[in-house]
């Protein structure tokens, strides 16, 4: 996808602050109850309207829908998959946590927070071929997000979806014969929503956050068994995009969005050849909280494949400060400066909406990054 090249713009990881009635919906369904379907999907449709509007007041440029009709963005897939059941874990698959190796050196923190800990007692596992039945879900979010952009100017609209390699984490196998073989059968269901996404003019966002926080949960493993666990899954997801345009594809990639030490994160040099392999030409990174701010260096010593845009996470979920708009622009900058300024997107860390302390504090943040975009615009471009 070419963009415009004489500023930098603005976008966002996907999640946005949903409207209090539309998230006691949500809640609702989640937590088993009956809600009025034809008021739910009226209050979906007018809430991705107002959800657009607000991020062009912001003065972002590439919007999505907000994933307000999504009760989660990784829940959702359960909604739109057939194949599995949730029963009760077993020992010996009791799941590992998404901070598995900061336990070890924080394991006070973690107990007085229980909240983090996630001891689910049930959990979800495949056991019957996959297919994907989110036919009608699907159809309902493009035409929802269609409508919501009529009349409206912007440079790009995209929808997110979720990587094989993340469904995996919560939904484990108990039907097919190995690791490959469960990721392939993953990456076909998900194909036709992928394929579907971008079939109806939007941008696909793949979302695939556990590729560097599977590090946590693979506590066990070393750099180079966990490199090989995680091409495994990229070779998956590259499947799933098989026949999609590269330049139709955004992959967005984190380290968890549980606010804690990440003293034990997976560093991006021991996997940005294994991100950038994705069939994805533009690539959203982490970039703006104080443990992984430092790693737009590694730009100094890996170049940027010719045709890749580069959206750095420069507004950030893991505090709850609005930065400044002259922090934002130096972080822009930096990366401008290291890989062109044609190949960079200023972007934020994750999904803010359900992240951050309060809506207000999530579109002050987009506000502050329109404004520190075009601050860096100024300074690159000279005008």
């Amino acid at each position: 996808m070419k963009y415009s090249t004489d500023r930098i713009l603005t976008t966002h990881a996907g999640a946005l602050p949903q409207p209090p009635d539309l998230k006691e919906m949500h809640n609702a369904q989640v937590a088993g109850k009956t809600v009025d379907k034809d008021a739910f999907t009226k209050r979906v449709r007018s809430a991705v309207a107002e959800v657009v509007k607000k991020q062009l007041a912001c003065g972002l440029d590439v919007i999505n829908d907000g994933e307000v009709g999504k009760s989660n963005f990784s829940r959702y897939a359960r909604e739109r998959l057939s194949g599995f059941s949730e029963r009760e874990v077993k020992p010996e698959d009791r799941p590992s946590t998404i901070y598995a190796r900061d336990l070890v050196d924080f394991a006070d923190y973690f107990e007085n927070r229980s909240y983090h800990r996630g001891d689910n007692l049930r959990r979800v596992f495949c056991n019957a071929p996959l297919k994907y039945i989110g036919h009608q879900s699907l159809k309902a979010e493009i035409d929802d997000f269609k409508t919501g952009l009529q009349g409206q100017k912007y440079e790009e609209a995209f929808l997110p979806a979720i990587a094989p390699g993340t469904i995996e984490h919560w939904m484990k196998n108990d039907y097919y014969p190995d690791d490959e073989t469960y990721l392939v059968a993953i990456a076909d269901a998900m194909h036709e929503e992928y394929k579907a996404i971008v079939d109806a003019g939007f941008l696909l966002q793949i979302d695939d956050p556990d590729l560097p926080d599977g590090w946590q949960f693979m506590s066990k493993m070393n750099v180079a068994e966990y490199r090989k666990y995680a091409e495994l899954r990229v070779d998956a997801l590259n499947h799933g995009l098989c026949d999609i345009p590269a330049d139709r594809v955004r992959f967005h990639t984190c380290w968890g969005s549980y606010h804690g030490p990440h003293k034990y994160d997976i560093p991006l040099r021991d996997i940005i050849d294994l991100i950038l392999k994705v069939k994805a030409d533009t690539i959203s990174i982490e970039a703006a909280n104080p443990r992984h701010e430092h790693e737009w260096r590694i730009w100094e010593e890996r170049k940027l494949p010719a045709g890749k845009v580069l959206v750095p996470g420069v507004v950030g979920h893991a505090t709850d400060i609005v930065e400044h708009p002259q922090a934002i622009a130096d972080r822009l900058v930096r990366y401008a400066k290291v890989v062109g300024r044609e190949n960079v997107m200023a972007g934020t860390d994750c999904g803010l909406g359900p992240r951050v302390g309060s809506p207000q504090i999530a579109w002050a943040k987009f506000e502050a990054m329109a404004e520190g975009a075009r601050l860096a615009s100024k300074e690159l471009w000279g005008r």
